[in-house]
Formats: structure tokens, sequence, C-alpha cells
């Protein structure tokens, strides 16, 4: 790792929202849900729905996940699910849907009539955008035909499912066993199905993870050939999962390793034709996420970097945070008491934030920095009625920023540079006002 760079490999947020979930607060609750819903009122915004169980734990998740496999309890929490539908479309009944993504967890863990009950609940409730975007997340282990009939019928159209990597000694290490084979027969049957975009995730730093082993996992991958790839490095957080606690931690690759490893992917990646996006994604040129990213367009949020012309997701179910022109605000992390506050008759808001007009400009300005790794900070500056100088001159870190190379800026215009696109976080997080006073403990920038 370059020398200048190793003081930067520090734990930062992962900035899929400004500010992030650290500096959400119990006093946003239900009645600012209720009331930021009724202001949507004509406008459009992507569906997200939680589904947080899996048959079992993987160790290396930080999701939102447990392993639950009765029967009853599936169902009650698919019911808790059609009821916050329901209220969510009293709430905003011009709701206009220009996209839906199923996660998790694995939500096909639901089961297949429900899955198909709750998509038609869906439909019959919101309106939705002619063409929109229907995702699933689904784990090959327990993809079967009927899991795939299901999908058809609720009118997915993309497909995202984990890899992480395919060496049976790292994936006994995280306990998550699944060949390259099962994963490509998972893809094939999907695009006999006809749903042909998708979406392969992958994990670098993981225990006894080595270079060899990293590029052996991208040529079966590639070899896939999926539509996009998301590679994240592990965020090793125990202190939050402890499940990550059954992890050796002498068996995970150094910050030099897992420097060597990032840059492995994004050179595997282009040579095999993939367009990097942002920090960590990367598409195909004809991609429409590539074109968002070309045009300016591309967005991210806590599902990554997405395509929409809405910045606005409403999320359902236990965890599920929600963007709304007003602010941030989340459900429930537990099941149990998700389901018991939508069974008292109300939302399951438990927490979340209301932006500011520094909140505002900062979050444009590192939601640019997360996106192209540019931005015009004047032009930002000057639409929220801020000096340009001034603002730039309260950046603490921006002078070191530049002097160690991973920023350039030209007048008001901020880019990162080469050296600095691995560490876009750490950029990032010089224009954030709350980090310095937050409590959040954040996983590594590399």
């Amino acid at each position: 790792m370059d020398a200048r760079l190793a003081a930067y490999d520090r734990p930062v947020p992962r900035y899929t929202s400004y500010p992030t979930a650290a500096q959400f607060h119990t006093g946003v609750g239900p009645d600012q849900q209720r009331a930021w819903l009724k202001d949507l009122k004509e406008s459009s915004a992507t569906l997200y729905l939680h589904v947080p169980f899996c048959t079992e734990l993987c160790w290396y998740c930080a999701c939102n996940t447990v392993a639950v496999n009765r029967p009853d309890s599936l169902a009650a929490y698919a019911t808790a699910l059609e009821t916050e539908i329901d209220r969510v479309a009293e709430l905003a009944p011009e709701l206009i849907v220009s996209g839906v993504q199923w996660g998790g967890g694995t939500p096909s863990h639901l089961g297949a009539d429900r899955l198909i009950a709750l998509s038609e609940r869906l439909s019959g409730r919101f309106d939705r955008v002619s063409g929109a975007e229907v995702s699933m997340e689904i784990d090959p282990r327990t993809c079967d035909d009927r899991t795939v009939e299901a999908m058809v019928r609720m009118g997915i159209n993309r497909a995202s499912m984990g890899v992480q990597d395919f060496d049976p000694a790292v994936q006994k290490a995280i306990n998550r066993m699944q060949s390259a084979e099962m994963t490509g027969d998972v893809i094939a049957r999907l695009r006999r199905a006809g749903i042909h975009r998708i979406n392969l995730d992958l994990v670098y730093g993981l225990p006894l993870q080595t270079l060899d082993g990293l590029a052996r996992t991208l040529d079966a991958a590639v070899a896939l050939e999926p539509d996009r790839f998301a590679v994240f490095g592990y965020a090793h957080v125990p202190w939050m999962k402890a499940r990550q606690e059954l992890i050796d931690e002498k068996t995970l690759p150094d910050g030099p390793l897992r420097a060597e490893m990032a840059a492995l992917v994004a050179r595997r990646l282009a040579e095999a034709g993939y367009v990097q996006i942002g920090l960590d994604h990367y598409a195909r040129p004809r991609d429409p996420l590539s074109g968002a990213a070309a045009g300016g367009r591309l967005r991210r949020s806590f599902q990554g970097y997405v395509v929409s012309e809405s910045p606005w997701v409403v999320g359902l179910g236990a965890s599920a945070i929600s963007s709304l022109p007003q602010g941030f605000t989340q459900n429930a992390a537990a099941a149990g008491r998700y389901r018991a506050m939508i069974e008292e008759g109300g939302l399951a808001t438990v927490r979340g934030l209301e932006l500011d007009d520094s909140d505002r400009l900062r979050g444009e300005i590192i939601s640019r920095l997360m996106c192209v790794n540019s931005v015009d900070v004047g032009d930002i500056c000057r639409r929220h009625d801020v000096r340009p100088a001034e603002f730039l001159a309260g950046i603490e870190d921006l002078p070191k920023l530049v002097e160690d190379g991973l920023v350039v800026l030209d007048g008001d215009r901020l880019s990162v540079t080469d050296i600095g696109k691995p560490l876009v976080r750490c950029v990032a997080a010089a224009f954030d006002g709350h980090l310095a006073h937050g409590q959040g403990r954040h996983s590594r920038a590399i």
C-alpha cells in the first residue's frame, strides 16, 4: 500500500446516505413518518421491502437478518407487511412507484405464495411507472423452480445474488458453501424463465482469502456473464454483529493485502469489459447504470448505486429505511417489535433524522463525490445561498487531501484523482458535518 495512503485506511461511513444512519435518533417516529408520507402527494418513489430471514446465517454478514424457519413466524411477518403496505397507500394514495426492490435476508424464504400475495397487494394499492425495474435478492442455494415461477408472476426483471467467494476454504470460514456450478445453474434457470438482468455480489477481505483465490473467483464469476457486479470490502464489525465473532480475526487479510485485492478486482473486471461505477459497482457499457453514471444521473441509496428518476425511497418491513424529502426514517429492526407496532394499528417507525440546510448542502456534495468522483462545489453552494470560498475554507481536511494527491481543486470544482478513488469515502468524510461528533463505529476505508 502507498505509504501516503496507509493513514487513510481507517473507519469511515460508506455514505449510502447523508447524514448516515449513525446519526438517526428516536426524536423522529411514527408522527413524522405519517406527515412526510402525506406530503409525497403526486411524487414518485422506489418501494423497498425488507425480509430479514434466512435459512441459516452467514458469519460475514452485517445485514439485519435472523435464521427463522417456523411457518407461523413467516406467515405473521407477511401479514404485517401487507398491513403496512395498506397503511402507506392510505397515507400516500397518489404515490407513483418508480421501482420495487425486495431485499433481505432472503425474500424468497417467505415462500412463493406469500411473495405473490404481497406483490399483488402492491399492484392493487399503487400505480407503477411503465417498465419499472422490479428486483429481488436471491440465495442460489435455496432458489428452486417454484421460487423462479413466483418471481416471474411477481414481474421480477432483475435478480441479485450473493457469491462472495468461490474458494471452498473461504466459504467454510464464513459458513456459506456455494459452488460456481450451483450459481451458474440458477442463473441459467432464471434466464430461461425470462429474467435476464443478473447482478452478482462479491466480497474481498474475507478470512483465508488470497490474491490467487480471489483471481480464480473473479474468473469464474465473469464466466457467468452477469450484467453487473457489486464488490464490497468485508466490514468486520463484531461489536455490531455478534455472528462475526465466529470469524478468526487472525485469518483476515491486512490493509496492504486488502488494497491489492481492491486493485485486482478493478483491473480484472475492466479487462472483462465492465465499467466501474462509483466506489464498488461494475456494469456492462450498455447497462442503464453505466449510462446513468456517464450522464450524471447516478444515485446512491441504502441499496447501493441505482438508476432512478426519483431520489425518494419508501421502506417497508423490519429495519427498512425511508428516504423522503424532509429526512430519513427507519422501522424497528427486530421483526417481533416491527410486527407488534404494525398490529397495534400504527406505523413501525422508531428513529430517523430531519434534514437541515447544512445536511442538504453537504449531502449533495457527498453524493456527487460518491457517484461521479467530482463535484462543482461552487454551483451547489450558490444554489444553497452559501458562499463557496467561505464553505471550502471551513473544510479542515481539504488541504491535506490535496497535498496527498487524493483530490485536485480547480477553482470551486473538486475532482478525485485515480489515487484517491479507492479512498473516496475518506474524501466524502471531509465534508461530513456530523462525523467528528458521532458515536457510530464504521468499517475500514479499504
